[in-house]
């Protein structure tokens, strides 16, 4: 099951949908970035062929799948960005100062581009935007907040990308990961009017008790553009497709699916207990589902780190659901990112049965203890419940689903 709702939100033929809705005008030059930058990348490579003049790609490590003509790639740090970060984005730079109006940029983002794409405003560190990043990933802050912050520190955020394009026109091929789609918060909007304001980011640094420095504070007075004009934009992929996939394939599995949210947002363990009880429930008979059935909730939920071990929000939500269906037989339930990487580790996400909390118990490990210490990954490993697929080549959000029998 977990196979089949990957492969369908490969962004292959999404992406050439959408170029066969463009009309191209000019020559074409291509700048992609994201997790999912380089199988987007070759979809258009394929399809474009001799049109395309040059391109370039600059997604996280490990998740190139090798060369392509015309086209050069470059591998950076995620979640944090870090020097190739900098690196990759002067030389899309370089390329988007050298277009005229004769030229076309296709500009392919999927989720990640935040931290993969970047050139700080003057002044600001690489240093500086790694420790405001990492006071925000640690804080709790969902990801439209952390974009709001930090797209105001960038020269390529807020709009700013398209306007170093300008005169040349941009079409911009999304494949979202945000709640909702908001444009200005994937990958921190480079090419999108920003629709937050002054006010709506020192909301975001006074909740979450963020220590900027002078300049940076400085930066977070300045307005950011809110009109756009050289650009059209076409979302392919959303946390919509992603259940889309799922209830298919439950079908196809003799299961009758229901999609609970598209817009899951909450700390990862409360989802967790959450999607256990609406489990308990139904193996109780305690509600209307009707069995065998497939709950399905989609979105993004977050951790506020207070512990110092190793996991992700999906396999944190996986870990908490565990204790909340112990004992229970004829259920399952899994949380994965589609991605393939969940927060810092190798695993995509975690699953989980009636038995896990007495496998975790035969190897002297305390859930409640685990959970707070923020370690999902090592007790999940040492019962053999991570879901590893590698880099998928995608990136749609999550999903989390019960299954009863």
């Amino acid at each position: 099951m977990i196979k089949t709702i990957i492969a369908d939100n490969m962004p292959r033929h999404a992406v050439e949908n959408a170029l066969k809705s463009h009309n191209f005008s000019g020559n074409i030059y291509l700048v992609a970035i994201g997790k999912a930058a380089w199988t987007m990348a070759q979809a258009a490579s394929d399809f474009l062929g001799d049109r395309l003049v040059k391109g370039i790609v600059v997604t996280k490590y490990d998740h190139s799948g090798g060369e392509l003509p015309r086209i050069d790639i470059y591998e950076a740090g995620h979640p944090v960005s870090d020097q190739n970060t900098f690196d990759a984005t002067a030389h899309c730079i370089e390329l988007a100062k050298g277009l005229d109006e004769n030229d076309e940029l296709l500009f392919l983002v999927s989720g990640g581009g935040s931290a993969l794409f970047e050139k700080t405003l003057d002044g600001i560190s690489l240093q500086d935007l790694q420790d405001v990043n990492s006071q925000l990933l640690k804080s709790g802050a969902d990801i439209v907040e952390i974009n709001m912050v930090r797209k105001r520190f960038s020269a390529v955020k807020a709009g700013r990308f398209a306007q170093l394009v300008a005169p040349a026109k941009v079409f911009a091929v999304i494949l979202s990961d945000v709640l909702g789609d908001r444009l200005d918060s994937i990958a921190s909007g480079p090419a999108v009017p920003d629709n937050s304001t002054v006010e709506d980011a020192a909301k975001v640094v006074d909740k979450y008790n963020l220590q900027l420095t002078g300049l940076q504070r400085n930066y977070l007075l300045e307005e950011t553009s809110k009109v756009i004009d050289n650009v059209k934009t076409v979302i392919t992929g959303s946390v919509k497709t992603l259940c889309e996939a799922a209830e298919k394939a439950a079908k196809e599995l003799g299961y009758n699916p229901i999609v609970l949210t598209t817009l899951m947002n909450c700390e990862a363990s409360e989802a967790g207990r959450l999607m256990a009880s609406i489990a308990a429930d139904t193996v109780n008979g305690r509600n209307s589902f009707a069995r065998p059935c497939a709950i399905i909730a989609g979105g993004e939920t977050v951790v506020t780190l207070k512990g110092e071990g190793k996991g992700g929000r999906n396999q944190e939500l996986a870990l908490a659901a565990a204790k909340g269906i112990a004992g229970l037989e004829n259920v399952l339930i899994f949380s994965l990112g589609s991605d393939g990487t969940d927060g810092p580790t190798d695993a995509a996400g975690g699953i989980v049965d009636g038995t896990t909390v007495a496998q975790l118990k035969q190897k002297y490990i305390d859930i409640d203890k685990i959970l707070a210490n923020n370690d999902s990954y090592n007790a999940l490993q040492a019962i053999d419940s991570l879901i590893i697929t590698g880099p998928t080549g995608t990136n749609v959000n999550d999903v989390t689903v019960i299954l009863c029998n």
